[in-house]
Order: C-alpha cells, then structure tokens, then sequence
C-alpha cells in the first residue's frame, strides 16, 4: 500500500519529461517533486492511533520531505529481502528503517549517516512469580549467558537481521540454536507471543524491547545478543548525491530540539504503554473509533471504503459526537441543518443518524459526478471537496480548469490549482464563475489531509 502527501502543482507546470537513467538522484527526486520510501509497521516506526498516523519513522521522513520539498510517498514492507529488491529496483528511493550497518549490506546499499545506536537483545518472559522474587532469583530462571542458548528455541521474523544474527551466534557458541523464522507474524507480535506464553524467546532491538517492557511488565530484555551496532537508512549504490543531502540532514536534525522531543515522544514517553494497550492502536486490531460499526453498516449502503469515511469523520469531529462548528454544522460528520432536513436527519447529535445523513450526502455528490468523472479513485476528491466547500465552488473550478487548458476531470494538478486560488480575483471575478469568491485553501488541504490519511489506514487497517 502506498500514502502520499501531496502539494499544490501550478497550472503552468508540463508533465514530467522522461528522466535519463544516468540523472543525478537527488536531483531526480526533486524534479519527481516525490520521495519514494519505505518503512515498517510496529510500535514505534508506524501505527495508527485513534484515527491518527504516528511513528518515529514516519514523523523523520515527514520532516525530511518537508525540508526537501517533496511529497512523502510510503510503501510499508516487513520483509528485509523484499525492501531491498524493492530500493534497488527503482520502486523506492530509500530505506527508513532501524537497518543495523553490516559487511555484507554494505554491498548491496549505501547507507546514509547514522540515526544511532542499538544492540539486539532475548526477549523472554520472568517467571511466574517473578514479582516475589529479587533481582538475583529472577536471573536464575532466565537465559544470560548466550552459550545458554543452545538447544532454544528462537522465533524470528522472516528475512530479517533478527535471523541473519541468530544463525551468526548459533555458528559462534558452536551449538545448535532452533530457530523457527515466521513469515506470519512481526517483531512485536513475536514479542506479545513471548508475553502471553506462546512461545519462549524472541529477538528484537533493544529500543524496542524497552518500549514492550513499559506494558508487558512480565518480558526481559536485559540479555544482549550482539554488539552495539549504528542504526542507520539506506538508498541505492548509485545515489551518491541523495544520500549526501540525507546525511546532512540527518547530522543537522539530530542536534535540533524537535529531534529529542521526537524521540522522547516515542522511547521515554510514559503514555506509551496507554497507547498501545489501547482497542484503537492499530496493532492492536482493527478499530479507529467506537462508532466503526456504524461506520460500516453505513459505507456498506452506498458502496464505499468504509475507511474514507472515518478518515472523513476524523477531519470533521475527530470522532467527537458533540462537536459544532462556527457556522452551525453538527456532529460527526458536520451535518448542516439543511443537509439534515435533506435526508430527513431528526437528530443531528445522535451517531447513527448523523452518519446516515453524511454518507447519504456523500452518496449523492458521488453520483452527481459520476457521469463526469467515471474514474472512481479521482471522482472521490471531488466529492471530498464539495463535501467540505459545497458543489458550486468545485464546478466553478472546473469551470476554470477548462479554460486555461487544464482537465476539469482530474483533482490533482488541474482542478485543485483553481480551488486553491478561487480567493484571486483574477479567478473569482471571471464571468465563468457563478459562486464567486472561496477561501480555497481549506478544501484544497481538507481533500489532501483526509485522502493521506485513508492510505494510512488502508495500510494499517484491515478493510473488513
């Protein structure tokens, strides 16, 4: 699955010439006005959390591609093998993962400047009644000398450097380690598995682990299984210039306040343990809030992803039934009396009817367009757009898409420009526009925040 967080291209921009493949990377990049990257799905790195997508990696790469000025494009890959095939394919541009610097990676990537350290550690769980024990019990019953492994059973995520090690410690002791490498289940779910008895070791980088700590109490991860190794990103051999900007970045960044309270927020944050102990931690299940039901029956009905509309109901309440707006819109997908008195809404408070009525407008704004626009993925930002600004102002921009030569069929590039820019006179005052003046950067940002944050949750939430 792919997220990208888009910009504002200008009516005047060509389409993309074909780029020679011996173009500078970095300036391919920029050129593409896209940052192409890819990151893994866990606690830490990417989630989603009561309808809002986190993580450190993925809060870094924001922060990157806002300060090359370029759109963030993510691709989520778990498998090692598969993420470097994929970079050294062309299908990314760079690695954002904790990849641990070795030998043999070194020939196959480069990697950027380090984003710092870390060391793999056993993931085992205490004894039974480890709370009555002292520390010095409590040893006894643990593995802390990796000799001790032998003959364990290790479980391990699948193409992954958790594996590469194991087999590299099992040659060192000169025992046999059983390691079981699982191609279902990711790190942290491995961990949960460690916690809940389903299996006795697994192994993960020790950032990690002392984050699980904070709400499995009953896990250790005090044993180390290599050396402390640099934790760094990764781009392609033949991308000499982008990772020189990306190392200069992340040198820089590295000593801003923002770096440390990035990383506090997610490796020294009390709350961590609230959140992912939470139902609406995307790691946890499937819930983004306590009305998905709801949500589902009635996205159902008129045959949409039921996670745009939550990503809708977000961006107008933040899943607030109670929430009004200055100008009179009501509850959790902002209904204005009118709309309601439409689809024959009594109570635009209550959940169930409030979202009959917004999907019911949704549904008719859909089918408005539909003879126009027969794409369905483009026709639904224009249904986004006139959802949030109202129909006349997004055919007016069609209107004026038309006549400087762009395509009224299509969002991106074309007919979101002249809803950005409906606040100029030079737009608004044209004799083609019936609806006059719009302060068009709301719904221009409404349609790119709510679209970015469906393919977080296409990507982290089950579609069912």
């Amino acid at each position: 699955m792919v997220i990208s967080c888009e910009q504002a291209t200008a009516p005047t921009r060509a389409d993309d010439d074909h780029i020679p493949q011996k173009t500078n990377e970095l300036d391919r990049v920029l050129k593409d006005g896209k940052l192409k990257a890819v990151v893994d799905y866990n606690s830490t790195n990417y989630f989603v959390y009561r309808g809002r997508p986190m993580g450190f990696q993925y809060e870094l790469l924001k922060a990157l591609a806002k300060n090359m000025g370029v759109t963030l494009e993510i691709n989520v890959r778990n498998n090692l093998e598969e993420t470097f095939n994929d970079l050294n394919a062309g299908r990314v541009d760079l690695v954002a993962k904790n990849l641990t610097i070795t030998k043999e990676r070194n020939q196959i990537v480069s990697f950027t400047y380090p984003l710092g350290q870390t060391r793999q550690v056993l993931v085992q769980r205490k004894p039974k009644d480890w709370r009555q024990m002292t520390e010095e019990q409590i040893d006894q019953h643990l593995v802390r000398n990796q000799l001790d492994l032998a003959g364990k059973t290790v479980y391990v995520q699948q193409n992954t450097a958790y594996a590469e090690r194991m087999r590299s410690l099992s040659d060192e002791i000169g025992a046999e380690i059983n390691l079981k490498e699982d191609s279902v289940y990711g790190v942290e779910q491995l961990v949960a598995m460690v916690a809940e008895g389903k299996i006795d070791y697994t192994v993960c980088d020790e950032n990690v682990g002392k984050v699980n700590e904070g709400y499995y109490p009953n896990l250790d991860v005090k044993t180390p299984v290599s050396f402390p190794q640099y934790l760094a990103w990764a781009v392609r051999k033949n991308a000499p210039s982008l990772k020189k900007y990306i190392d200069k970045w992340i040198k820089d960044f590295r000593k801003t306040d923002d770096y440390r309270k990035l990383y506090n927020k997610y490796f020294r944050n009390p709350r961590t343990a609230s959140i992912v102990q939470s139902n609406y931690y995307s790691l946890n299940g499937n819930q983004l809030s306590r009305y998905d039901s709801i949500i589902k029956v009635d996205s159902r009905k008129i045959h949409w992803d039921w996670r745009l509309v939550a990503s809708i109901i977000y961006q107008e309440s933040r899943f607030d039934p109670h929430a009004e707006s200055w100008a009179g819109a009501v509850g959790l997908m902002q209904l204005m009396p009118e709309t309601a008195e439409w689809f024959n809404v009594d109570d635009m408070m209550d959940p169930k009817q409030n979202i009959y009525g917004g999907t019911q407008m949704l549904s008719w704004l859909d089918n408005y367009f539909s003879d126009d626009i027969p794409d369905k993925t483009e026709r639904l930002k224009f249904v986004l757009a006139s959802y949030n600004v109202g129909l006349g102002h997004v055919l007016d921009a069609r209107r004026l898409a038309r006549k400087y030569g762009k395509d009224p069929n299509i969002w991106d590039g074309n007919v979101d420009y002249f809803l950005l820019h409906k606040s100029v006179a030079k737009y608004y005052k044209d004799p083609l526009v019936k609806w006059g003046y719009c302060r068009g950067e709301e719904p221009y940002k409404y349609v790119k925040e709510v679209w970015e944050r469906y393919l977080h949750y296409r990507n982290l939430v089950k579609e069912s």
